[in-house]
């Protein structure tokens, strides 16, 4: 997969991405990562990409020629472009698995107070938020939507089943999970786990991923007794 950025602070990349193993997986040729600086293509001398909104209102708006050219730029006839915006779909692991069947994606970082609607409907694929909170831009949305997508790449993560048995894979959060010692202030391993048996150990995770999910994940727990109501 490749993944370019479109930013007006592309030294600002790779940043966290160029290190662990997202950082590996580049060198390893299993993801390409590029940045483009939007500022290329605005359309004096000074640079400027930013413009007063028709109508009024607060702050600046990202022109739309400059974001137009520069995604076309990079675009090809088998990209997505995505555009980090607080009026986006709401980002999750559903979408993040969705995402990592695109052989390249184009994230558009959004600035100020937004993009021009015209580059919206002329050039972006879609619309995607962290969630109910603003930003001051889109670059930090940016990098956790590439991390998240990488890391479900084939190869990425060494053994792929890491990101499969994990918190939010099938509606659920991720059961929790002990190492040594067997006692650590008092504080013992569960003795399934330390039994050997691979099938009470596979129902105890089980039932600790659906208590902790209707516990503290309300949400989640709805949508997955909905899904289970629909398999029966």
């Amino acid at each position: 997969m490749r993944i370019d950025v479109l930013t007006l602070f592309p030294e600002l990349f790779p940043g966290p991405l160029g290190e662990s193993i997202i950082g590996r997986a580049s060198e390893r040729n299993l993801l390409e990562l590029g940045t483009v600086n939007i500022r290329n293509f605005a359309l004096d001398a000074r640079g400027t990409v930013d413009d007063k909104p028709y109508g009024g209102g607060p702050g600046m708006l990202m022109m739309a020629e400059p974001v137009v050219s520069a995604i076309e730029s990079v675009k090809k006839e088998n990209s997505l472009v995505i555009l980090t915006s607080p009026r986006g779909r709401v980002f999750n692991q559903s979408l993040a698995k969705e995402l990592a069947n695109y052989e390249h994606l184009v994230i558009v970082t959004g600035h100020y107070e937004g993009v021009d609607e015209r580059a919206i409907e002329l050039a972006v694929d879609m619309e995607i938020s962290l969630g109910d909170f603003v930003l001051t831009s889109g670059v930090l949305p940016a990098m956790i939507i590439t991390d998240a997508v990488a890391r479900l790449l084939p190869g990425v993560l060494g053994d792929d089943a890491s990101s499969v048995d994990e918190s939010h894979s099938g509606n659920l959060l991720e059961y929790p999970q002990y190492t040594r010692p067997t006692e650590f202030r008092g504080l013992r391993v569960p003795e399934v786990l330390l039994s050997g048996d691979h099938g009470k150990i596979a129902k105890f995770r089980q039932k600790q991923r659906e208590s902790l999910t209707r516990e503290r994940r309300p949400d989640m727990w709805e949508n997955f007794m909905s899904q289970t109501e629909k398999e029966v």
